[in-house]
């Protein structure tokens, strides 16, 4: 995570790659379940989030409980270092009706969101304690919290020193990942305020411990935990420069991605380049994510299995890929590029096959999010490939559909990006309201597992009709920009040379 000025929470960021796709088939004649949208709406302010970083983040557990953050109607008192672009103070939130419960920042803080929320409610994430990092001039300080029962505990900073530090993670034994910076100075700071950014552990009994970096790195971040306490993350392995990682990740320097178990940080290799970044940790502790090759021309899609680092093919010609997400029985979706390597299409790869799962209506791009126990993967289709619009889908059983064509026709929300899908097919995801404006929002299925639920459609929706009817309540889905959180999605782990949405 890189902070800027001004550092508005651009601390969650992702990735996708530009390019432009022909349409491709649609699968079989499936019919889909409407879904009931709820809106998350806000805590006073316009917008309210859902995290979408460089790695796959649970925002949604089992339980139907959606966690993320949302504005108020407070100015920021830090005009330098907003913690949103669009300047309130925001607070995370979590939700499994529909209404907001404020989880509120600690004592003194102004702003907080929430990165994670583990199967049995646990909730991480940050927040900002009302002090000045004395390192950097105005800068707020963060601190990474964990959530209980709606109660927040501060979880500190590292023992050598340090003003700084987020939570990435949480399993449901309260084992809490993420980053702390120290007091060395580093001109390659993953954190981004010129001082050496530490992977951390902590639980309540032994508080926050450093894990260490590859190699003679500098630098490294825990992304993620799984329920056997496996930690995953990444970390710079020597001070040689990777331009790819640069201008992928903002990671200046050789990139590894680690295993963290029993004490001990494990390699889990590379295909040959100087940037491997890991996205996603089953609790079979296997690992995805993408790794460059030789000469850092080309990024693949990697499944890492129990000491094995396994290179997914690329189905439909092209030479770079990603691995995005993975469910437990180590399904993994994400993109693959076609010849040119300009265009890209989400993917699916079950026991090293990859199936192309299409497009929606025409659209030229997509790529794949998330998938559940089910294989049902949702991702996002798009009318024009610098990714400056989308929309969001779902795939399952071969067909592919726009979920805006699911909810009912007079909803004033634009579906364009979804985030998590848990196993009981329920979806939370960003969109736009008629405003543009940001709000978090959760889809009920119409189906047997949610029966008699007020303001669903039972009724089925052919595939075919539905993948090419336009929203009817937003008009013109080209004349819409993206979220902000999704366009920092967009502008990370690009293909070198391609450029995303206004501005780029």
């Amino acid at each position: 995570m890189k902070l800027s000025k001004p550092a508005c929470m651009a601390t969650i960021t992702f990735f996708v790659v530009a390019a432009s796709l022909p349409l491709t088939a649609q699968g079989h004649n499936q019919k889909h379940h409407h879904y009931k949208l709820i809106d998350m709406g806000t805590l006073g302010g316009p917008q309210s989030y859902l995290t979408i970083p460089d790695n796959y983040a649970a925002v949604l557990n089992d339980q139907g409980t959606v966690t993320g953050w949302a504005d108020t109607s407070t100015i920021d008192p830090y005009p330098n270092f907003c913690f949103n672009e669009d300047c309130f103070v925001s607070h995370a939130f979590q939700s499994r009706t529909g209404n907001l419960t404020d989880l509120g920042a600690l004592p003194d803080g102004a702003s907080s969101a929430s990165t994670w929320i583990s199967p049995n409610g646990l909730i991480a994430g940050v927040s900002q304690n009302g002090e000045i990092d004395p390192l950097v001039s105005g800068f707020p300080e963060f601190r990474a919290v964990l959530w209980k029962h709606g109660n927040i505990s501060d979880l500190g900073t590292l023992p050598a020193g340090g003003y700084e530090s987020i939570a990435n993670a949480v399993n449901n034994s309260g084992l809490v990942v993420g980053v702390a910076t120290n007091t060395t100075p580093d001109a390659n700071s993953m954190f981004g305020l010129g001082y050496q950014t530490r992977a951390f552990r902590w639980d309540n009994e032994t508080g926050m411990q450093d894990l260490g970096t590859l190699g003679t790195g500098t630098d490294a971040e825990a992304l993620l935990v799984n329920q056997h306490e496996q930690i995953v993350g990444v970390s710079y392995t020597n001070s040689v420069p990777s331009s790819y990682c640069a201008q992928s990740f903002d990671l200046s320097l050789t990139t590894g991605a680690f295993l963290w178990q029993n004490g001990s940080m494990k390699d889990l290799g590379n295909f040959g380049g100087t940037c491997t970044f890991p996205t996603d940790l089953n609790d079979q502790g296997q690992v995805v994510g993408i790794s460059t090759v030789s000469g850092d021309q080309f990024q693949h899609a990697f499944l890492w299995n129990h000491g094995s680092l396994n290179d997914l093919p690329n189905a439909i010609g092209g030479n770079n890929g990603a691995a995005v997400a993975l469910n437990n029985a180590g399904d993994v979706v994400g993109w693959a590029s076609l010849p040119g390597d300009q265009d890209i299409q989400a993917a699916l790869w079950r026991n090293n096959t990859m199936t192309d799962l299409g497009t929606v209506g025409g659209d030229p791009c997509s790529v794949g999010f998330s998938i559940n126990a089910t294989k049902q993967v949702i991702g996002v289709s798009v009318p024009a490939c610098d990714f400056s619009q989308s929309r969001a889908f779902l795939w399952e059983d071969g067909s592919i559909v726009d979920l805006n064509t699911l909810i009912p026709p007079h909803s004033k929300l634009y579906l364009t990006s979804p985030a998590t899908i848990n196993d009981q097919g329920e979806i939370a995801g960003v969109g736009l309201d008629s405003n543009r404006k940001e709000h978090a929002f959760l889809l009920s299925p119409c189906d047997k597992h949610h029966p008699d639920v007020d303001g669903c459609d039972y009724a089925l929706v052919d595939a075919t009709a539905a993948s090419s009817r336009p929203s009817p309540m937003v008009g013109d889905v080209s004349s819409r920009s993206l979220p902000q959180s999704l366009m920092r999605r967009m502008k990370r782990y690009h293909l070198p040379g391609r450029a995303f949405g206004p501005g780029n």
